[in-house]
């Protein structure tokens, strides 16, 4: 699967334990999305419509209401580097 290099930085984030948050406008639409690493640290490049483009193809999902992590498909997607869990 063609993956690109925001994508694969953004599934690299999750798969260490990263988390999806979501901001909203007063009428509910999104206007934003950020992904956080599992220290707390924001990655710049993860936009709205990367996380899209994401869902979309089934990579990062969200169970019951929780911040989107990634899913199995995604973790198989993944291209492998030294310091992933």
């Amino acid at each position: 699967m063609n993956i690109s290099k925001a994508e694969q930085r953004t599934l690299h984030a999750l798969a260490q334990g990263g988390a999806i948050r979501f901001e909203r406008a007063a009428n509910g639409k999104l206007t934003s999305a950020d992904c956080f690493t599992r220290e707390g640290h924001r990655l710049t490049d993860c936009t709205l419509s990367t996380v899209r483009r994401l869902v979309k193809r089934g990579l990062i999902q969200s169970r019951s209401g929780a911040p989107y992590r990634i899913s199995r498909k995604g973790r198989e997607a993944v291209r492998p580097q030294l310091d992933n869990r």
